[in-house]
């Protein structure tokens, strides 16, 4: 049996689909597959419209209405996205095994959020102004004290969620001050956190190989860091 190793939907003139490398895989992993499934047509190369293919595995994809970011073990690309397709970053990044990286969908901010080249450390780019070929120094946050797990951005691009390995503790940081609003705790043993994500209302879900999903008012908890009670 054939799989995908991952997939990302957005919902674009009727939808597209992002397909990269699987455990048993059906396509290569070094390979990016998009697909419109508005386009007509019974096989799946009548709705294939774009293909990125690389020397190195892709180990993610994220996508927003204009720009598809694909990650790379030591590498993070950025391109423009859907209508010709061209490379406007490149990033370097620490070993990232688990391609870890988020990519703000808000219309008012272009935030790219990565692992620094320190250890616990995050990288937070601007897109927007950020001018393609030219050098800069990403802002940089001292987020863990241990290799970062597990990584989201809210929806408006205004908070920073992360974890470390240890998995006990999630951490919220101000993505203009770059400061830390909040320390959530999961628990107290140790844990491998599969995956944090924010809902569009700032609740944040937190996922692991404890069992229990937790799910954090992170709105409220952020309403109180910021009244100073």
């Amino acid at each position: 049996m054939t799989t995908l190793g991952h997939s990302h939907s957005h919902n674009l003139d009727g939808g597209l689909e992002v397909t990269a490398n699987g455990s048993s895989p059906k396509f290569s992993d070094i390979s990016v597959l998009i697909w419109n499934d508005s386009r007509e047509g019974k096989d799946s190369k009548d709705k294939l419209v774009l293909e990125f293919t690389f020397l190195k595995s892709v180990l993610a994809v994220r996508m927003r209405h204009d720009k598809i970011v694909l990650m790379l073990r030591n590498r993070i690309y950025v391109y423009s996205f859907p209508d010709n397709p061209r490379k406007l970053f490149d990033f370097d990044t620490r070993d990232n095994l688990k391609g870890l990286c988020d990519l703000c969908p808000s219309l008012k901010k272009q935030l790219l959020l990565f692992p620094g080249h320190k250890c616990g450390s995050l990288q937070l780019v601007d897109l927007a102004s950020t001018q393609p070929g030219t050098s800069f120094a990403p802002f940089a946050i001292s987020a863990h004290q241990s290799d970062v797990a597990s990584v989201s951005l809210n929806q408006p691009g205004t908070v920073v969620a992360s974890a470390s390995k240890e998995g006990t503790l999630i951490y919220l940081f101000d993505t203009q001050s770059k400061e830390k609003l909040v320390e959530l705790q999961r628990g107290t043993d140790p844990a491998t956190l599969y995956c944090i994500n924010f809902s569009h209302d700032s609740f944040l879900c937190a996922s692991g190989d404890k069992g229990p999903v937790h799910i954090f008012a992170a709105l409220r908890w952020l309403m109180l860091a910021r009244s100073g009670l």
